[in-house]
């Protein structure tokens, strides 16, 4: 076979990245769109860079040394990395390879050389500005200079970082490059068809200057920035721009200074502008997704020199109409933000009480119906509210457009509000005892029947089975119990600060509520401390487990077979649990034992024997002493006495029903492990039969497709793959509260003035002030605490309840007032304030801070 090491742009699209790479496969479509002036071309192909690496076997040992490096060792990467340029740009390029590009060139004296990797320009990643780019090279010699230098960026100290941090292998990516005829522009700039800051689709945005654009691109200069909407300007702020960048006659480029009669002119008039955007638009419809586009404008006519996908936006849930959406995550509900796999995507949506809409490995709910009614708005804006102002705020922010989301028209006068008005329930002990034996007798027939099934037959009972788990989840008496204990603590505080001037009553009212399943299950890991603590050689051998089969190993040691006992019987309890636990593909406790392990040890160093009962009683002992002088003081006001009988009966009714709260999850996540351990042995069917590579292949495949795969015995292994890249991308994207069909991102704003200057803002959710220092842990397994620390983290779900038991306070960066946090930080008495954006980037490790739980706030302590 012949290689070809020089194709013309007409010669390459899209497809052949793998041959010419991102830049050129682009350049080569774009070349193909009618209307759009793209400079002529050529590229040198992938096959030349790999006869050029061949050429030096020495690169071999040097690659490998590079791979094995940490991402964070800077020199060592700035030292290899520069070895191997050196090496790249000293080898003679072959005469046959040379003649091939000079040949190329034509008449045309000047030429842009630009790098084109493999792994560059991709939907999933841009690699953006890692490799290098040389304008206004004179001169085949000079070109073939530049050539080598471009082989040799991908070994840039950022380029080989890059990848290091994403685990992409070194020889999987090669370099082409890209030699196209050089523009003399009077205005150059970028384009993006997406406002690149809020995620608009139908708002692209213009960035220009004078000259070339490399000094708008590196930041030498302040662009001219336009906003264009439906063929309108609808923003434009004109820069002075003091400085551009020219080519000279004799190759190369140099910076000059603008005629200051120039400066403040714009570098293109609107109609140029709206003209830029529609030709942008073609370019976008041809890719089938938004572009950041370089362009330059010599003599009224703009050529288009780059075109990548922009893979910072958070992409769009699909709609089956074109009507305007305003969808609410359901990760922030859920005390998990991260990207779920297919699997757990699908399994959510299939037992869920609401439909669902995936978008970039998260979950949202439309929120369009319940914003279009004026009766029902104001009260789902309310309960929004309670639970997280910034959602509340951002959702207004579209609301206060008018046009985004049209009133639909009143069915007619009457009807519950948002939510449903539930009928009153009576405050008695029995209804959780027998909601809770209602769960534990379906979750039991659950594991029973499931026993028998395989193949197709398993995936009939499991749509059925979700049937059963729906009917659970939206039993009324269940709902009427969350419901009784939310509204009761709602009320408490309300009329206990309007009676009193006391903020968050209910925070102390509810210490220690009887029944709930979460916090429970964190003072049950201080008994399971307490068993080991007695044995030396048992917390010994505990601290250097790394292996998942240590629960075996334990019986070898003094007091060994009481310790496991003890964890069995927690995992018996509570294995089902985990971080991210609503997707059921996570590993849970039962499947990774030693994520408890550090916990574990924490509690053994940390707390005294006995330690779970005497909490418990104390926060018991705190809450009743409060209700008795909280009658006490509204007894002596005006209609003293009906005001302390209303009080009592709520924290009567809060401390019966606000444990319940928690135990639909457990629920939910008890199903969900029965679910998964019959899914993942249908998957080691599946892998001995030959058809999976691995049972965790299945975690990339919906549902539907697992069930499909089981029937037919075949499986798309292309598919697997490409779900795999697309997950480890959507770590980069960080999750909006609110998402609107037009792709933008509307973060919201606390709208508060009554904290002191540099203080993070957030929700109070349990009273109390904490000073102490801060633990900015990302990972439970990695938590490290000592008592008195105060837990910073992005969002916790029950599976962090065992650290709260060693904290002083806690901060999170997503969470409400009744997300699982809140409740078991007001159980366990910490102060909390959650929903601090940024929290874990703006606090460091280590940091003293105080948290203020009753007032909202954090302060940064010298």
């Amino acid at each position: 076979m012949i290689e070809q090491y020089v194709l013309d742009f007409q010669e390459v699209d899209e497809t052949q990245v793998a041959v010419v790479g991102g830049k050129a496969a682009h350049l080569g479509g774009l070349s193909r769109i009618e209307g759009i002036h793209v400079p002529a071309g050529f590229c040198v192909t992938t096959a030349a860079f790999r006869r050029i690496m061949a050429e030096a076997p020495s690169i071999d040992d040097r690659l490998d040394q590079l791979w094995r490096l940490n991402p964070d060792d800077r020199e060592a990467i700035r030292t290899l990395s520069a070895e191997i340029r050196q090496t790249i740009e000293g080898i003679a390029i072959p005469g046959d390879l040379a003649a091939a590009i000079t040949r190329a060139l034509g008449e045309q004296a000047a030429y842009a050389v630009r790098s084109s990797a493999t792994a560059e320009d991709l939907p999933m990643a841009s690699f953006a500005g890692q490799q290098d780019t040389y304008l206004n090279v004179v001169g085949p010699a000079a070109i073939l200079q530049h050539v080598s230098r471009c082989w040799a960026s991908l070994f840039t100290e950022r380029a080989v970082t890059y990848r290091l941090r994403n685990g992409i292998d070194h020889r999987t990516v090669h370099m082409a490059v890209v030699v196209q005829q050089m523009v003399f522009p009077d205005a150059a700039g970028i384009l993006f068809t997406a406002d690149p800051v809020t995620g608009n689709r139908k708002v692209a945005t213009v960035d220009a200057g004078f000259g070339l654009g490399e000094a708008l691109v590196s930041g030498q200069v302040n662009p001219d920035v336009f906003k264009v909407r439906d063929g309108e300007i609808v923003a434009k702020a004109v820069a002075a721009k003091q400085r551009a960048v020219h080519a000279l006659p004799a190759g190369g480029t140099r910076e000059v200074a603008i005629d200051p009669r120039r400066q403040e002119q714009p570098a293109l008039t609107d109609a140029q502008v709206v003209r830029l955007v529609q030709f942008g638009r073609r370019i976008e419809a041809h890719f089938g997704r938004p572009q950041d586009i370089e362009w330059c404008l010599a003599d009224d006519d703009f050529q288009i020199v780059q075109s990548r996908p922009i893979t910072t936006l958070f992409p769009i849930p699909a709609a089956r109409d074109r009507e305007n959406h305003i969808y609410l995550s359901v990760g922030h509900q859920q005390m998990m933000t991260d990207p779920m796999k297919p699997l757990g995507l699908s399994m959510w949506q299939l037992t869920a009480m609401a439909p669902m809409h995936e978008a970039g490995g998260r979950l949202f709910v439309d929120a369009t119906p319940r914003l279009a009614s004026p009766a029902g708005r104001a009260g789902f804006l309310e309960m929004v509210g309670r639970s997280d102002p910034l959602t509340r705020d951002a959702l207004e922010t579209v609301l206060d457009r008018h046009d985004f989301v049209p009133a639909l028209p009143e069915a007619g006068p009457g009807g519950p509000p948002v939510g449903g008005a539930s009928a009153p329930i009576e405050t008695d002990p029995a209804i959780v005892t027998e909601l809770i034996e209602r769960s534990q007798v379906s979750i039991a027939a659950l594991r029973r029947d499931i026993r028998t099934k395989t193949g197709p037959a398993l995936f009939d009972f499991l749509l059925e089975a979700f049937q059963e788990h729906k009917r659970a989840l939206g039993d009324p008496l269940s709902m009427q119990a969350i419901m009784a204990g939310m509204e009761a603590t709602w009320w408490l505080n309300d009329r206990l600060q309007e009676w009193l001037g006391e903020k968050n009553a209910a925070d102390t009212l509810t210490l220690s509520a009887p029944g709930n399943v979460t916090s429970e299950m964190g003072l049950a890991l201080l008994d399971v401390a307490d068993v080991i603590r007695p044995h030396p050689e048992v917390v010994a051998f505990l601290q250097g487990v790394e292996d998942d089969g240590f629960l075996d190993e334990l019986p070898k040691f003094a007091g060994g077979t009481e310790a496991r006992d003890a964890i069995e019987a927690y995992l018996d309890r509570y294995g089902m649990r985990c971080v991210g636990e609503i997707d059921i593909t996570r590993p849970r406790w039962r499947e990774r034992p030693t994520t408890l392990v550090p916990v574990i040890l924490d509690n053994v160093r940390n707390f005294e024997p006995g330690a779970a009962k005497r909490r418990f009683e104390q926060g018991r002992q705190e809450a009743q002493k409060k209700a008795q002088e909280v009658l006490e003081r509204l007894r002596v006001l005006p209609d003293g006495e009906q005001k302390a009988d209303e009080t009592k009966r709520m924290i009567d009714r809060v401390r019966t029903f606000i444990g319940y709260r928690e135990y639909p999850k457990y629920s939910i996540v008890s199903r969900y492990f029965v679910y998964k351990q019959a899914l993942l042995e249908e998957a080691e069917r599946l892998v001995q039969a030959n058809v999976l590579l691995e049972k965790e292949d299945v975690f990339y495949l919906t549902f539907q497709e697992f069930h499909d795969v089981a029937r037919s015995n075949q499986v798309d292994d292309q598919l697997i793959q490409q779900r795999k890249d697309a997950f480890r991308s959507y770590h980069a994207l960080t999750p909006p509260r609110v998402l609107t069909s037009d792709g933008e991102v509307i973060a919201g704003a606390y709208r508060r003035d009554d904290v002191p200057a540099g203080a993070l803002i957030g929700l109070p959710v349990s009273a109390g002030t904490i000073e102490g220092r801060a633990r900015v842990i990302l990972d439970m397994a990695q938590a490290d605490l000592e008592p008195g620390d105060i837990l910073v983290t992005a969002h916790t779900d029950p599976s962090w309840t065992p650290l709260f038991v060693a904290i002083a306070g806690l901060v999170t960066e997503v969470g409400g007032l009744m997300t699982h946090g809140a409740v078991i930080a007001r159980e366990y008495g910490l102060p909390a304030v959650v929903s601090v954006v940024d929290a874990t980037r703006l606090i460091p490790d280590g940091q003293r801070i105080r948290v203020h739980g009753s007032d909202g706030y954090v302060e940064i302590l010298p």
